[in-house]
């Protein structure tokens, strides 16, 4: 037992050291089984216009390769599964695709780690035997071109080949597998890759007929006992994705694979699906992606392993009509084949990563959990100093209700942001307020750059918020009584306070 949790102490620092070498990110996968496939320049401008800045492509289109040249976008790469005999029967044969599909292309295109086939051990088992020799022969063809340390190699797997996932504590390798799972884990061990996995919730929601509820399956928040518990380690879980990582670091443990990290290469929901797929909708695709997008951008991480977060790609980018299978099948993008998106994603605070909002209607808003008294402050400041227009909030106005703090900010905040040009640096307020795809508008208060209007306010040098503008009491007009009675009770209080400490 002792030596089991020394075990489990050294997997969590090394994990930790692996984890920390770069910022975790959220990419998107890039499928092409499109009737009207947008042009390679058409999805990178989508790609810059939408801040991605990591994608998976499920082949080495040299087309896609050549537009993603000096855009500093990270590029996944993939050996199709039909390449996959060739490359793992012939050393020459993997050194010449590396040859024509990396090397042709590095540095100028950023191409960071190459998938050697996708879910071999489940979709193409009778190449499972030379899975790991395919691995070897295109990291050797890497070696030799000196690009071994820039360019990690992996192989995607499918989380079902995880069993007895719950309790995590308790998960392992479908033992059938170890053959190639060893040599493999090995392989990633000795090379300092990660283990790439596609996670996909909708799935085992749909497949337990309810047993797993609908919100932990959405990372919606959960009341705790509701919350599922390991009974072995007594952490608790709150969605299904992160019980899905923790199984497989615990899997690997089983193994005694203690320094792997995990990248997520798949994981999304459809918003759309056939009669006997109710849950696959619009609502509930928006809600999973971004609650992810959130999860993995906040450096969550998981129960077992909190701050370390793990880096995921969304699948995907575009709805493919060609796709066969069920109508779910073809609906799991973030935008159609023009480039339009899907859905609006409820993103707060990601520097308008996959807002997949084509209008780029942004707001500014008081950030969740801001100490009152720092935003009344900003609050005090934009109207001020800030020159904002505020006499929307006032009394019987239409943003006076609600009549608190955080409305007013927000309305304040947002009335700056627009006004500055949507500037991320115009959407701080000392760590206050931060950037939103959500219209924060209500009733009759219709915010700046709302339903897509655009403001059309004068280019001015913003001042600092430590500004003593000499117009700022002309410029302070919105329900200005109450506030400033509210900023003079905060001074008076103040003085109290250091007349009690200087006492």
């Amino acid at each position: 037992m002792a030596v089991h949790s020394l075990l489990l102490l050294l997997f969590a620092v090394s994990v930790l050291v692996v984890a920390a070498d770069e910022e975790p990110f959220i990419g998107v996968n890039i499928g092409t089984d499109l009737s009207d496939m947008p042009h390679p320049t058409q999805v990178v401008a989508l790609l810059k216009a939408q801040q991605i800045r990591h994608v998976r492509l499920y082949d080495a289109d040299q087309a896609m390769l050549v537009a993603l040249a000096k855009t500093g976008i990270q590029v996944v790469i993939t050996v199709p599964n039909e390449e996959l005999l060739a490359i793992g029967q012939s050393n020459s044969t993997a050194a010449n695709w590396v040859s024509h599909n990396v090397v042709a292309h590095y540095p100028a295109t950023n191409i960071t780690a190459i998938c050697v086939g996708s879910e071999v051990l489940t979709a193409l088992p009778n190449a499972a035997k030379i899975l790991v020799n395919a691995l070897k022969y295109i990291h050797s063809a890497l070696i030799a071109s000196n690009l071994d340390r820039q360019i990690k190699v992996s192989t995607p797997l499918s989380s079902s080949i995880i069993l007895d996932s719950f309790p995590p504590s308790q998960a392992f390798f479908n033992k059938s597998l170890n053959s190639v799972l060893v040599p493999m884990l090995d392989f990633l061990q000795s090379t300092g890759s990660y283990l790439m996995l596609n996670i996909y919730p909708y799935y085992d929601y749909m497949q337990t007929n309810g047993v797993i509820p609908l919100d932990y399956a959405l990372f919606k928040p959960l009341p705790p006992n509701k919350e599922a518990v390991d009974s072995n380690t007594l952490l608790h879980y709150t969605n299904v994705f992160d019980a899905m990582v923790d199984a497989a670091y615990f899997a690997m443990l089983f193994l005694n694979y203690t320094n792997i990290p995990v990248v997520v290469t798949e994981s999304g929901w459809p918003s759309k699906g056939g009669s006997n797929e109710p849950d696959a909708t619009i609502d509930n695709a928006n809600t999973y992606n971004s609650n992810l997008i959130k999860h993995v951008l906040n450096q969550t991480g998981t129960p077992k392993y909190p701050g370390i977060a793990v880096s995921t790609y969304i699948y995907e980018l575009y709805n493919e009509d060609m796709k066969p299978g069920p109508l779910s099948e073809k609906n799991w993008g973030l935008f159609d084949a023009n480039g339009a998106p899907i859905y609006i994603l409820h993103l707060t605070g990601s520097d308008a990563l996959l807002a997949n909002d084509t209008s780029n209607q942004t707001f500014c808003i008081a950030k969740e959990g801001a100490d009152p008294k720092m935003l009344q402050a900003a609050l005090d400041w934009a109207c001020g100093p800030g020159k904002v227009e505020c006499s929307a909030m006032r009394q019987g106005q239409p943003c006076y209700e609600p009549d608190n703090v955080i409305a007013h900010s927000t309305y304040a905040f947002d009335s700056y942001y627009h006004k500055m040009g949507k500037t991320p640096d115009s959407c701080d307020f000392n760590g206050v307020a931060t950037i939103s795809t959500t219209d924060p508008s209500h009733g009759s208060c219709i915010f700046p750059g709302s339903l897509g209007r655009n403001a059309t306010f004068t280019n001015v040098t913003a001042p600092s918020m430590n500004s003593t503008a000499s117009d700022s009491s002309s410029a302070y007009n919105p329900h200005s009584s109450e506030l400033r009675i509210r900023s003079l009770l905060l001074m008076v209080i103040g003085f109290l306070i250091c007349g009690v400490v200087l006492l």
